[in-house]
C-alpha cells in the first residue's frame, strides 16, 4: 500500500522550530509520514514509504549531515528507492526533496531555503505551487505557515483519490507542555471527511489551551464581568452565591473549579482578577446563554 499524499517540511530560524504538515487519503497518515527532532531537522517519508527514513534521517542530521547528504545516504542502499518520496530540512534549514521514477503521477517536489514540499497521486503540479506560495506568504509561527501550505494544497486539489487524514507536527527545544521535551505540537486527524479543515480547528484549540497572552493584553475582571461569570457559574452548578459582581473568595473558588475542568487554568490569573481574551471568548461561545 502506498502512502499517496502531499506534505511540507519546514524550519524557522527565529524560534528554532522544525515541522511537518501532511494530508492524504490514507488512514492515520500522521502515524507514518512526519518525523522531527529539535536541533536535527524534519523528515516526511511517503509513497511506498520506508518508515525507517524518519528516525534514520533524523539521526544522520543530528550527527551533522546536511539534508542533501542525508537523502543520498538514505537512498543509496534502498532497493526500492525509485518508489520512495522524501522531503527533509536539516538543523540549519538546508532542504532536499526526492521523488522516485516509480511514484504514481502526478508526483514531484519543490525545495528551497527552509522548506521542501512534495506529493504523489496529486491532481496536478499546481498543488505544490499553491503550497509553496502559501507557505511564503503566511504569517505567524511555523505551525501556521505549515498549515497554510497544507490548506492551500488541499484547496488546489490535493490527493486526487480524495481525503481521509491530516497531521501537523512541530518541535522546538523544550517546546512541550511542561517544557520537558521538544514536541511543541503534534496534532492528528486520522479519519475524517474534511481532515485538513478539522486539523485547522485542532490548531486553534491548541493555541487556546496552550497559548499565552502578553501581560498588558490580559483583561481585568471588573464588576460587570464578575457578575457575568457568576451567572454562568451558577447556571453550570459551580456557584451558589449572589450575582453581585464581587470577585470574592467564593466566586474565585468556583471559577477555579470551572477552569480546571475546562483546562483553562493556564489562561487565568484568578487571584489577580485577570483573564486572557481568547479564554473569555471561548467561555462565552461555549457556555453563555442556555
Amino acid at each position: 500500500m502506498q502512502i499517496n499524499t502531499f506534505s511540507i517540511v519546514g524550519y524557522d530560524a527565529a524560534t528554532q522550530s522544525w515541522g511537518v504538515a501532511v494530508a492524504s487519503k490514507f488512514l492515520a497518515v500522521g502515524a507514518a509520514v512526519p518525523y522531527a527532532s529539535a536541533g536535527a531537522g524534519a523528515v516526511a517519508t511517503q509513497s511506498l514509504a520506508n518508515l525507517s527514513f524518519g528516525p534514520d534521517g533524523l539521526a544522520l542530521m543530528a550527527q551533522g549531515s546536511s539534508a542533501s547528504e542525508t537523502l543520498e545516504l538514505l537512498l543509496q542502499n534502498d532497493p526500492d528507492a525509485e518508489m520512495r518520496q522524501v522531503g527533509l530540512v536539516d538543523a540549519s534549514g538546508g532542504s532536499a526533496t526526492f521523488t522516485g521514477e516509480g511514484c504514481f503521477s502526478w508526483a514531484g517536489g519543490l525545495a528551497g531555503p527552509g522548506f521542501a514540499a512534495q506529493g504523489n497521486i496529486l491532481t496536478g503540479a499546481d498543488v505544490l505551487d499553491a503550497m509553496v506560495s502559501a507557505y511564503h506568504s503566511a504569517t505567524g509561527e511555523l505551525a501556521e505557515r505549515l498549515y497554510a501550505a497544507l490548506a492551500a494544497g488541499d484547496r488546489a486539489g490535493g490527493d486526487r483519490r480524495g481525503r481521509q487524514a491530516a497531521a501537523l507536527l512541530v518541535v522546538k527545544p523544550n517546546g512541550s507542555y511542561g517544557g520537558t521535551t521538544d514536541r511543541y505540537l503534534d496534532l492528528r486527524v486520522d479519519n475524517h471527511r474534511a481532515p485538513v479543515e478539522e486539523l485547522g480547528t485542532l490548531l486553534e484549540l491548541h493555541h487556546l489551551f496552550f497559548g499565552s497572552t502578553a501581560p498588558d493584553a490580559r483583561l481585568t475582571i471588573d464588576s460587570a464581568l464578575a457578575a457575568e461569570l457568576q451567572a454562568l457559574l451558577a447556571r453550570l452548578g459551580y456557584y451558589a452565591g449572589p450575582v453581585n459582581g464581587s470577585w470574592d473568595a467564593p466566586t474565585q473558588e468556583a471559577f477555579f473549579a470551572f477552569t480546571s475542568v475546562e483546562n483553562l487554568e493556564d489562561r487565568v490569573r484568578i487571584a489577580d482578577g485577570l483573564i486572557d481574551p481568547p479564554a473569555l471568548a471561548y467561555i462565552r461561545q461555549q457556555f453563555a446563554g442556555g
